[in-house]
């Protein structure tokens, strides 16, 4: 089988304690080698991600236009919002979302978000919380840029401050970033480099448990925080 990893430099994962669900409780740092992905592995996962991503576009159709015409018209602006953000190899390319800030949130720079972003609109916040705003991404995935799980695609800036704290952070570049992951699962969203250091642990994890089972594990605790609405 082919590896997608050409190394074999350790990484810095979280061993969960045998008393506790698989992620749910990590504690234990362990350096173990990098785990190498194949071939077959990697095209289960190519196939998965396209028909699931077709089917939510398609069946979801309709709710998608009731939320482009509802971010459209809720605050001046576009109703998608784009950014570039480093995928496989750290690669750019231009992720897409439901817009959910004023225009020109950024025109001091990239920033993280926080709970109470007075940059974010009212609509904004709704659909932040139920993750309604990262729809749009089903068509990164259908396009190959993302899969449905994998490291959250993080922006240059931001990679390289992490890199500078934790090195092995580069061996997320091996696979493709995902709309969901371990990490926003288990850890949630960050608000600062710290935060973003920790929640990286979580996605290094997912190197060495990678599978269809692992996906399917996370997407179904994904749904269950969408219904509770814990997003950011």
């Amino acid at each position: 089988m082919q590896s997608l990893h050409a190394d074999t430099a350790p990484v810095l994962v979280l061993i969960p304690n045998s008393d506790q669900r698989e992620f749910e409780d990590s504690r234990v740092i362990k350096l173990v080698p990098s785990p190498s992905i194949s071939t077959t592995t990697r095209l289960i996962k190519r196939c998965f991600d396209v028909i699931f991503s077709l089917l939510v576009m398609t069946a979801g159709l309709p709710f998608f236009l009731l939320l482009y015409l509802i971010a459209k018209f809720s605050s001046r602006g576009p109703a998608f919002y784009t950014q570039e953000r480093l995928g496989l190899h750290s690669k750019p390319f231009t992720m897409y979302k439901f817009r959910s800030m004023y225009l020109n949130a950024e025109k001091f720079g990239p920033q993280l978000s926080s709970e109470r972003d007075p940059r974010i609109t009212p609509w904004g916040r709704i659909i932040r919380r139920t993750r309604l705003d990262e729809l749009p991404q089903f068509w990164n995935v259908f396009k190959g840029d993302m899969s449905i799980v994998g490291p959250r695609p993080e922006r240059h800036h931001f990679a390289q401050k992490i890199i500078v704290r934790n090195p092995n952070y580069k061996k997320l570049s091996h696979i493709k970033p995902g709309i969901t992951s371990i990490g926003q699962v288990h850890y949630g969203y960050a608000e600062n480099i710290d935060q973003m250091c920790e929640r990286l642990k979580y996605d290094l994890l997912y190197l060495d448990k990678i599978s269809i089972n692992t996906d399917l594990d996370i997407i179904y605790k994904t749904i269950r925080v969408v219904f509770q609405g814990k997003g950011q």
